[in-house]
């Protein structure tokens, strides 16, 4: 059946579906050449001088210089960064507001289910840019040497080994919670108030192994002062290489701090795309690189959709931990 549409009116039609495409395209050019307009607050849960505050002033910073304008972070600590989440989850989705993500993120949804905000529905993902991995420490008054040698010394003396955490459901506890699942061990977990209380226990010998972060322990690795067993990132890490990964004993085994930066929902999709090139174009730059790297981080790259599905797998794989665990928090 012929159509009864006049072809000048086609024509007419066509003509005005590409000028609209033309002008659909012109615009979101232009919104993210603008971008962005005045500085940018990127919004941290976590106090001055830890490794959430680190990472983020370091990508703040290059972007500051990259793009003109300053990307100044805001710490806003409090519930274990529930409140950095939800003030950024209810501001204005301009890309004027960021939220640095972490792996208390993941976290959360499973510790801290009620709240008023839902992280994967009101947080569009921007780029993952670096995961740290936790080191795993004994005081070298445990007479292991190696991760085999902790493994058969803790199946030797159950219950009697003891693991001090950065607090209950912190990453240093959920990576002692996983390693005695894939290991079947039973460990004593001592929760301290944060990383700094735990490693100065540790240090004392007054609890025998912890995991922690790398950036503040590296130190004391190198001065014989602890002893590293393991580290818990896929990979071996650079500034450890002789140091296994658990995941050589246990594969699939991997508990890492994981960082990027997240936006408002409804945040424009060219303003999201422009910062995940930015900071994309940011792990590359050899400076950056290396900055991270004297953090024990390793560059993390790829899209938003990458980080959606990071952030989603980590949800996932930490309430299984949790549920299995039964672990709460006040």
């Amino acid at each position: 059946m012929k159509s009864c549409i006049p072809i000048w009116l086609k024509q007419a039609l066509t003509a005005a579906i590409f000028a609209l495409t033309a002008a659909q395209l012109a615009t979101t050019a232009a919104t993210a050449q603008s971008y962005p307009t005045r500085p940018v607050r990127i919004v941290a849960g976590f106090a001055p001088g830890g490794s959430t505050d680190l990472a983020a002033r370091i990508m703040g910073q290059w972007l500051t210089d990259k793009l003109g304008k300053q990307f100044v972070v805001e710490n806003r600590p409090g519930t274990v960064s529930n409140i950095a989440a939800e003030t950024v989850a209810r501001a204005a989705p301009d890309g004027h507001t960021l939220l640095i993500l972490s792996s208390a993120d993941t976290i959360n949804p499973t510790l801290h289910p009620k709240t008023n905000f839902d992280l994967l529905r009101d947080i569009a993902p921007v780029a993952a840019f670096t995961q740290q991995p936790q080191v795993l420490m004994a005081n070298p008054l445990l007479p292991v040497k190696s991760f085999e040698e902790l493994i058969g010394y803790v199946k030797a003396n159950p219950g009697k080994v003891t693991i001090a955490s950065a607090g209950n459901g912190a990453i240093s506890h959920l990576a002692g919670e996983l390693l005695k699942m894939a290991a079947g061990i039973d460990l004593i977990h001592l929760p301290y108030r944060g990383s700094g209380p735990a490693l100065t226990d540790l240090l004392a010998g007054h609890v025998n192994i912890s995991f922690s972060g790398m950036a503040g322990t590296v130190q004391y690795l190198k001065s014989n002062r602890l002893r590293a067993l393991a580290v818990t990132t896929v990979k071996r890490a650079a500034a450890l290489p002789e140091v296994p990964t658990v995941g050589e004993f246990y594969p699939g085994y991997t508990a890492v701090s994981l960082f990027g930066i997240g936006a408002p929902k409804n945040t424009p999709a060219e303003i999201v795309d422009f910062l995940n090139k930015e900071i994309n174009t940011a792990l590359a730059d050899p400076a950056i690189e290396a900055r991270f790297a004297d953090l024990g981080g390793i560059p993390l790259k790829g899209t938003p959709a990458d980080f959606t599905k990071l952030l989603t797998d980590e949800t996932e794989k930490w309430r299984k931990v949790i549920t299995s665990a039964k672990i709460k928090v006040e």
